[in-house]
């Protein structure tokens, strides 16, 4: 396509093209400080379904290796938005290297902390104000778990923040590179930020994963602990792979939680979640 990027976020390269210029010089900006791919394991192309869709209310439709064909086009303001759904497309839907848990993680002295749940739970957001407490952001979309070795491989991509999220990132990181505010998206407002420089420059560093958190946001602080049973059925519907691994995947998922301990944390706020990981991590 006319206008192109190579990029690689951790283990994993991409390849975008895009009918309009404007996508690609965002990502570009973004991505700026990231590696380029010298093969890409996956294609996005972002594209017009009509060839006056270019023009005319511009709207972007969402390709590349795999598609999902019932995907509603975003207009072309919402474009950054469009790349970054479609590269995650692109690894939940082709990716088989990895075991895939839809989780942010963090790390600290070599070690992992995996966080889950549903949309909302706010742990995109602990992620970010923990990596502004000193540990190393390994990625808020996917963890990648190595069914071999046990280990987490980063893919530390931009910081995908929702709603209120904006502006606690915003206050954890006040010298930090955000992109533009995407009002009235299908996801509510977003605004990405570019992860520490220290997640980028040691995104090849795996981790051994340590504890297992389930975080809610948004209750009366709470700590209790999470069954191995629960903890395994919960991370399938948290995986976009598992399923397609088939015995590999079942390995490395019953590796995991019978490796790490699994604790479920409601919180009120950002500092208290803050104290209540602290508290757990200081007794792993």
């Amino acid at each position: 396509m006319k206008h192109a990027l190579s990029v690689r976020i951790g283990p994993v390269g991409f390849r975008i093209g895009s009918d309009w210029r404007a996508p690609i010089e965002q990502l570009t900006d973004l991505y700026r400080d990231y590696p380029t791919a010298p093969i890409a394991d996956y294609t996005v192309r972002l594209f017009a379904s009509r060839a006056w869709r270019r023009w005319v209310r511009p709207s972007v439709t969402i390709g590349g290796d795999y598609m999902l064909p019932e995907a509603a086009p975003l207009p072309l303001s919402q474009g950054l938005l469009a790349a970054e759904m479609a590269m995650n497309l692109q690894l939940a839907l082709g990716h088989r290297r990895h075991l895939l848990l839809h989780a942010s993680v963090v790390e600290r002295d070599g070690r992992a902390l995996l966080m889950t749940g549903e949309s909302g739970a706010g742990k995109s957001t602990l992620a970010t104000l923990l990596a502004a407490h000193g540990w190393r952001f390994m990625g808020d979309e996917f963890a990648l778990l190595d069914g071999e070795t046990g280990q987490i491989h980063a893919f530390p991509r931009l910081i995908s923040l929702k709603g209120t999220s904006v502006a606690a990132a915003t206050s954890a990181w006040p010298d930090g590179r955000f992109g533009p505010l995407l009002a009235g998206t299908p996801k509510g407002d977003i605004r990405h930020l570019v992860p520490p420089v220290d997640a980028i420059a040691r995104m090849d560093e795996p981790a051994i994963p340590a504890l297992l958190l389930f975080p809610r946001h948004g209750f009366a602080a709470d700590t209790r602990e999470v069954p191995a049973s629960e903890a395994f059925v919960r991370l399938t519907q948290a995986s976009t792979n598992y399923v397609a691994l088939g015995e590999a995947g079942f390995a490395a998922l019953t590796g995991l939680v019978r490796a790490i301990p699994a604790r479920a944390i409601d919180y009120p706020d950002g500092a208290t979640a803050i104290r209540q990981v602290e508290e757990l991590w200081a007794r792993t």
